[in-house]
């Protein structure tokens, strides 16, 4: 039989074709075991760029689609990997683990670089901004107004509007309307701080001083349910 090794005709080293195609099936289970890893991989890949928990949350719950579809294709990459090693190691066979494994790989490359988008968009910050440390300090008749915007993740193109205003006792705007306005754009990491200090002009029955910032392409009503809502604050005068 041709198909034999035998004895001393110089023939020792050849494979067999079973034999051939159980070390390429051997070779191509490494792989998947490789891949197996990948959800694995991913998630050590958003850690990196400071995806933490707590911002993974904020991204669920803001609806963040690069972490839906990054997940999704990491599981995707772990099901064709299994699937791989679960094929004979035949002829044909091994051409079907080869085919799932290379949809495996391109479901893992896939998965990584969507996390490293969702990463970045979560961990940014989304824009939003944040009006903090308010206070009105002197007297009614000369009063001044100080607090601090904050904003990261704002892209580089986008402004911040800060505007604050009297309002009467219902939350009606006084006139003069907008004693204070200003545009604020972020540096070159997308970061705003800035700090506000300013003489304050009350009108007649004023009851308070209302704080609005908007950002960019965003509803400047405070009550909206919309994602990119304003951060609005309001402060009774003494």
């Amino acid at each position: 039989m041709s198909g034999l090794r035998r004895p001393g005709d110089g023939r020792e080293d050849a494979l067999l074709p079973d034999e051939i195609q159980a070390r390429l099936g051997k070779r191509l289970d490494d792989v998947a075991k490789i891949l197996a890893g990948a959800l694995v991989t991913v998630a050590g890949v958003m850690t990196a760029l400071g995806l933490s928990s707590d911002v993974v949350f904020v991204a669920l719950n803001n609806e963040s689609w690069p972490i839906y579809v990054a997940s999704l294709c990491a599981i995707l990459a772990i099901v064709c990997s299994i699937a791989a090693m679960l094929i004979r190691p035949t002829r044909r066979g091994n051409m079907w683990e080869t085919a799932v494994l290379i949809l495996g790989v391109i479901f893992y490359m896939v998965a990584l670089s969507v996390a490293v988008v969702g990463a970045a968009k979560a961990a940014g910050g989304n824009g939003r901004p944040s009006i903090i440390d308010v206070s009105l300090t002197g007297p009614r008749s000369d009063p001044r107004l100080r607090f601090r915007v904050h904003a990261d993740g704002v892209d580089t193109w986008a402004t911040i509007t800060v505007y604050a205003y009297a309002v009467g006792a219902n939350g009606e705007a006084l006139k003069p309307a907008d004693f204070f306005r200003s545009n604020l754009r972020p540096n070159d990491r997308g970061v705003i701080e800035h700090r506000v200090d300013t003489p304050v002009a009350i009108p007649a029955g004023a009851w308070g001083i209302a704080i609005n910032a908007v950002a960019a392409n965003g509803s400047d009503v405070c009550e909206t349910l919309a994602e990119r809502g304003p951060t609005c604050v309001v402060i009774q005068l003494p």
